[in-house]
């Protein structure tokens, strides 16, 4: 079933996992106020300019935030050590509180990047 929304996305989830994933869009769309809510690739995503900032998705045992690059892996190795992160992947287990500083800096990381590539295309 397509989803047509980020509501839509959540409430098909399991009540623990729609706490955490709200609570994960909370922080996203307060680090990063102008962006556009969408659904990409059947998951929640985050546009500004018409390019995607950022995903995230619910699992069974976890949520993941998208795309992970080496910037941010540096960036933040200390947070994600905690964590299991694969290419373009930081999984985060729903039994654990969700990192709001992980989050809100990848978020505003992703967005910062996405900014200085627009720039440069349009120069």
């Amino acid at each position: 079933m397509p989803f047509k929304s980020v509501d839509d996305y959540i409430a098909t989830q399991p009540p623990a996992s729609q706490r955490v994933l709200s609570r994960v869009r909370r922080i996203i769309r307060k680090a990063v106020p102008g962006a556009e809510e969408v659904i990409s690739y059947q998951i929640p995503a985050y546009k500004l300019n018409g390019r995607i900032v950022m995903y995230f998705a619910g699992w069974k045992e976890h949520f993941s935030l998208y795309p992970l690059n080496t910037r941010i892996a540096a960036r933040f190795k200390k947070e994600l050590a905690d964590y299991e992160t694969s290419k373009g992947t930081i999984k985060i287990p729903l039994s654990e509180p969700v990192p709001v500083k992980l989050v809100e800096g990848f978020a505003k990381m992703r967005a910062k990047e996405v900014a200085v590539r627009l720039k440069r295309t349009r120069h």
